[in-house]
């Protein structure tokens, strides 16, 4: 008696994957599902590859450019902190006012330090050579200096008299000297934090799609509600509570500089290299053979 093969009957299958659509729809389909972790890893390295090519001169006036949009997070926040009563729940909606930089800077394509501290390194965790370490801290030198540069112009600009009312100076001057104020300690873990939820944010950017904008607002805003310290947003904070004489440069450098500089860089590389590379080295490396 002659055995019975099965028919497959896959395609007869209402749940099988495609089973009900055409090769333009399945097309469809796969651009708006969300792109594998190696496809992800692969997009920000790209990013990041391009960004270390890129001349100092374009890399400076990026980093310039996103040092003033900066500025932006401290301002609105202070605006926003301005027209609120004293309450348990008012950091809940000034909070908001922070993530305005951060839109500025993400959707704008400008140099911030603190996303370059995933897309830049993944090139370096890649080739593993001395001429991309070399590329890497010359990149972090202009983004940092151009960066900083533009928190000390915006600073500056709001220092100016009347510009603003009593209320809203007020609000200003509290944020700054509390910024430059705080234990060392505190300091560094608030800035890992920061620094953490700054490389996440670009690591989840490329299949965000249209959600962009929600995740930018979403981790930016935990940044603000914790108080996190970030190296470029609080520095225009920082030197605004120097320039009018709630702080001195010591209290900036000390107090704030020295502590975010290092737990910002240590949470973002921290993130790439332990929870974002290291799962696709294997692959990786089998992918370069």
């Amino acid at each position: 008696m002659q055995a019975v093969t099965p028919k497959d009957d896959s395609s007869r299958d209402p749940f099988a994957k495609g089973a009900k659509l055409d090769e333009a729809e399945k097309s469809q389909a796969e651009r708006h599902a969300t792109p594998p972790a190696l496809v992800i890893h692969e997009i920000i390295r790209d990013e990041g590859e391009a960004a270390l090519a890129r001349g100092a001169a374009a890399t400076g006036w990026s980093g310039l450019a996103a040092g003033l949009s900066m500025g932006f997070s401290f301002l609105g926040l202070a605006l926003i902190q301005s027209a609120l009563p004293e309450a348990p729940w008012r950091p809940l909606v000034d909070s908001l006012g922070y993530c305005i930089g951060f839109v500025i800077v993400v959707l704008g394509r400008q140099q911030l330090f603190t996303e370059s501290t995933l897309s830049a390194v993944l090139p370096l965790l890649v080739r593993r050579d001395p001429a991309t370490l070399l590329a890497l801290l010359r990149f972090w030198a202009v983004v940092l200096t151009t960066n900083v540069l533009g928190t000390v112009a915006f600073a500056a600009l709001l220092t100016f008299p009347e510009l603003f009312s009593s209320a809203q100076t007020q609000a200003l001057g509290e944020i700054a000297a509390a910024s430059v104020h705080e234990p060392f300690g505190p300091t560094l873990i608030k800035a890992i934090l920061a620094g953490w939820l700054i490389a996440l944010m670009v690591w989840l950017l490329p299949g965000a799609k249209s959600a962009r904008l929600f995740v930018i607002v979403l981790l930016t805003y935990v940044v603000a509600l914790g108080r996190f310290s970030h190296i470029i947003a609080g520095s225009v904070e920082g030197f605004y509570a120097v320039f009018t004489g709630r702080a001195s440069l010591g209290d900036y450098a000390f107090g704030f500089f020295v502590p975010t500089i290092l737990g910002n860089t240590l949470g973002g590389v921290a993130l790439v290299a332990m929870l974002n590379h290291a799962p696709l080295a294997p692959q990786l490396r089998e992918d370069a053979d």
